[in-house]
């Protein structure tokens, strides 16, 4: 299902990987490894738009190192990946694929941090394919199609019409498709009380223009126990909102839940 570019018997600190998921879509890949072998992964999913490349997801990255090695990865029709965006519905099969590469590699207990359309990813594909150890859902929104705030009032013109789709692809190297959903995917709050037993962590920012903090509380209150939710004053929006201090509070929850003892 997935093939390496580039990995070394020496395992040097980045790998890069091009993988292929079910439906036949190619995602590019990158796998951050720490100092030692470990069982341990993070999966980061970014928002719309988003890329592996970007130094925001890099610096996250670096935060979480020390819970386990870190995969990241464009999502279809970002980028260097192949197809075209769906905002969120067949993204569920890449987020898989970089799943069934890290449990090639040996990985047994994987974390998925999702930002935006990432984090709404992340609770679809737990609770569809489950496998997950642990999930984290930062500044995701709880159901499709808001428009409630000028951002995604700009947002939804951007992938909805001719000269928006031809904006994303010129100057954000993002291909949408321009074909609706055939049907209606499950909403994030519809799901997120099928991932217990595994922990859910839900993150938003007071200061967030795409979704209000009542989109973290319909997740957090739809789920079921183990979950947690912050509220973090003064944060905007997914992965540029992200300060060190939040990487270091990631990183000590997910390392409480995904850490094996040796």
């Amino acid at each position: 299902m997935s093939d390496a570019i580039h990995d070394p018997v020496d395992q040097p600190p980045e790998s890069r990987f091009w993988l292929t998921t079910a439906d036949g879509v190619g995602i590019d890949a990158v796998l951050r490894r720490g100092a030692r072998a470990r069982t341990e992964a993070v999966i980061l999913a970014n928002g719309f738009t988003g890329t592996y490349r970007s130094p925001h997801t890099r610096a996250i990255a670096e935060a979480l190192l020390p819970v386990g090695d870190v995969m990241t990865f464009d999502f279809r029709g970002h980028h260097g990946s192949g197809g075209r965006s769906t905002v969120g519905n067949e993204e569920i099969h890449d987020l898989e694929a970089v799943v069934v590469r890290l449990r090639e590699l040996g990985y047994t207990s994987i974390a998925a941090v999702g930002f935006s359309m990432g984090a709404a990813v992340a609770l679809r594909h737990a609770a569809i394919y489950g496998g997950i150890t642990a999930v984290v859902s930062v500044s995701g929104p709880s159901r499709w199609y808001y428009r409630g705030t000028r951002r995604m009032r700009l947002l939804h013109i951007g992938i909805g019409r001719t000269f928006g789709r031809f904006v994303l692809r010129t100057f954000r190297k993002v291909r949408v498709t321009d074909r609706g959903w055939d049907s209606r995917p499950a909403e994030p709050r519809e799901v997120a009380g099928e991932l217990s037993p595994t922990p859910l962590l839900v993150v938003h920012g007071e200061a967030d223009t795409y979704f209000p903090v009542s989109h973290a509380t319909a997740i957090h209150d739809a789920a079921r126990e183990p979950r947690e939710l912050w509220i973090v004053p003064g944060m905007g929006h997914a992965e540029r909102a992200v300060t060190p201090e939040l990487g270091v509070r990631l990183r000590d929850w997910l390392s409480e839940r995904i850490v094996r003892e040796d």
